[in-house]
């Protein structure tokens, strides 16, 4: 049996802005699909990779959102928002030094599997509401 319409995997360099659903939204215009989904959620401020299932490949997704993931990113020291993020009000700075053995140390309990708090921002589910 064939069915209609795309299927298939897309890889999307997701910009600043705008939310995964809002890019899951581009792709159903573009291929003329309902049936599209994505594997994991990248916040509005994240850029990156966002994987997405078209047609009968939107199965798979579960599988990939179960392998690992790396994070890099650019922090500024010394800083405090009230968003824990870049676009929050900015609540505390203060001038920070530190050397390279400094950061390392800071680092350590950072390096393998980590349980992540989401930040007061994330994409996650507060009281049926999303947080950002």
């Amino acid at each position: 049996m064939t069915v209609a319409g795309p299927h298939g995997i897309v890889v999307v360099d997701k910009p600043e802005g705008p939310t995964s659903h809002a890019v899951v939204g581009r792709a159903r215009k573009a291929w003329g699909t309902r049936r599209v989904g994505h594997a994991g959620t990248l916040d509005p401020l994240a850029t990156g990779v966002l994987v997405l299932g078209l047609g009968s490949a939107t199965r798979l997704l579960g599988h990939l959102s179960a392998q690992g993931k790396e994070y890099v990113a650019t922090i500024a020291l010394g800083v405090s928002t009230s968003s824990d993020d870049a676009q929050g009000e900015i609540l505390r700075a203060s001038g920070a030094t530190l050397d390279a053995t400094a950061v390392e140390e800071a680092m350590a309990p950072w390096r393998g599997i980590v349980r992540q708090r989401p930040s007061a921002v994330s994409a996650v589910r507060i009281d049926g509401r999303r947080a950002h």
